[in-house]
């Protein structure tokens, strides 16, 4: 009796929540971004399997959506996607573990960065991403002062997890400061992320540099290259092709960079000489990955490369950790849904370069791209990189929308009846989208 009433009280809260968080879509948003930096990944609910807070909470934010959005042929890829993996899991090729973890982890924060446009607006969302930021880089820096990972004292949730992200990582004398992130990788590499969205904000220009310095800080302490490498390439992007920056601006911020990188530049260095063996160690063990193409599958997981040997080639030694997201992506599921994944980051950033094509969603993922050959979708970094694809998605289709719409159509006839709209890309699920294509409130 005790159950069954614990159970209705929870089921009766969840309700609440959710009639709250439709009500107040700021207030959503905001506890999304909280959850998603400041909430460590062992941390959520078991109902069946474990949920960790960022998947529940991801659920709970695309059941408060109800507008409907304009389609994209990268929707499609995911929805086979999906289904693919659905079959897999059916014929017994993907694990439940990894059919589990490329739905919530890849599938979910793609579909809520789809639909969060209609809940809030693009400034309000890049504010809210640069402040968190801001706090996140603030609490790495606190961190690293502190020698201290406040985190990791939060040892409640799922044993499993705590165990595998808990642990703090030296290199070089030094430990590698890693937030709520529970790798010192995915802290930089989301940081890195946000830097895009900070040079997007509508604040006084030398507001935007100093908390750019505070991220780059905190990327240093994490000691990661991928994650200096990924912010350098998300600035430099930034400051080419992102919409809104006067050229004075530009100017500016390579100075900042180039001050920065003054003082980042020898420290990191001297991390990595004494790091020594380590590092190169590391490096090579990124080249030596490769060789688990060896027996990626069309579909379905690959075997288990535990004490594993293919053609001379051992394999046992990646059985702990693949730090390359693609690699992990095809050894769960398949190369073809691999192919799929693929299809859809390409679709996302590959207007960055062209005239009205760059947003500040596709230029954060295009200064990914080389980080995904170096570390794996782990942690939170998994679903702010994919809420981020379906972000750059969405903001794709309105700027070919209000490109259609500033073009003047050559095949209009010299007459006083006026012409119809476009109907978007593949149509619109619904006749109506109250709020145009941001949605929400402002």
């Amino acid at each position: 009796m005790t159950t069954l009433l614990m159970a209705l009280g929870g089921l009766a809260a969840a309700i609440v929540a959710l009639l709250v968080l439709r009500a107040a879509p700021r207030v959503g948003v905001a506890l999304w971004l909280v959850v998603l930096f400041f909430v460590p990944v062992w941390i959520g609910v078991s109902v069946g399997p474990f949920w960790s807070a960022i998947t529940a909470i991801t659920i709970a934010m695309i059941m408060t959506c109800s507008t409907s959005i304009v389609l994209s042929p990268a929707d499609g890829l995911m929805a086979a996607f999906a289904l693919l993996i659905v079959a897999q899991y059916a014929l017994d090729l993907t694990t439940l573990s990894g059919a589990v973890i490329a739905l919530s982890e890849w599938l979910l924060p793609y579909i809520w960065g789809r639909l969060i446009l209609t809940r809030v607006s693009l400034d309000f969302l890049i504010r809210a991403i640069s402040v968190v930021a801001i706090v996140a880089a603030g609490l790495a820096i606190l961190e690293s002062i502190t020698a201290t990972n406040f985190f990791v004292m939060i040892a409640w949730g799922d044993p499993g997890l705590y165990n595998l992200w808990a642990e703090l990582q030296p290199r070089g004398g030094l430990v590698r400061v890693e937030g709520a992130f529970g790798h010192s990788i995915a802290l930089g590499a989301s940081l890195s992320m946000c830097a895009a969205f900070v040079l997007a904000t509508k604040w006084r220009l030398t507001i935007r540099l100093i908390v750019l310095l505070g991220i780059a800080a905190a990327i240093m302490l994490t000691l990661s290259r991928i994650g200096l490498v990924t912010f350098v390439i998300t600035v430099a992007l930034s400051i080419i092709v992102l919409p809104g920056l006067t050229r004075a601006a530009r100017v500016m911020i390579s100075a900042a960079a180039l001050a920065a990188a003054f003082v980042i530049v020898p420290f990191v260095s001297g991390v990595f000489l004494e790091a020594g063996q380590e590092a190169d160690g590391s490096a090579n063990y990124r080249l030596d990955l490769l060789s688990l193409g060896l027996v990626i599958r069309p579909f379905g997981a690959a075997p288990d490369i535990t004490g594993l040997t293919v053609n001379g080639e051992y394999l046992g030694t990646f059985s702990r950790s693949i730090d390359n997201a693609l690699m992990v992506v095809a050894m769960r599921v398949g190369w073809v849904p691999t192919l799929l994944l693929i299809t859809v980051l390409v679709i996302a950033v590959g207007r960055v370069f062209l005239k009205r094509g760059a947003n500040v969603a596709n230029i954060a993922l295009t200064g990914q791209l080389p980080g995904l050959f170096a570390v794996a979708f782990i942690t939170q970094y998994s679903a702010f990189f994919w809420f981020t694809v379906g972000l750059a998605i969405e903001l794709g289709l309105d700027n070919r929308r209000r490109a259609r719409e500033t073009t003047p159509d050559k095949t209009t006839s010299f007459t006083s009846e006026p012409s119809m709209p476009s109907a978007g890309i593949l149509g619109r699920l619904s006749p109506e989208r109250p709020g145009g294509v941001w949605g929400g409130s402002m």
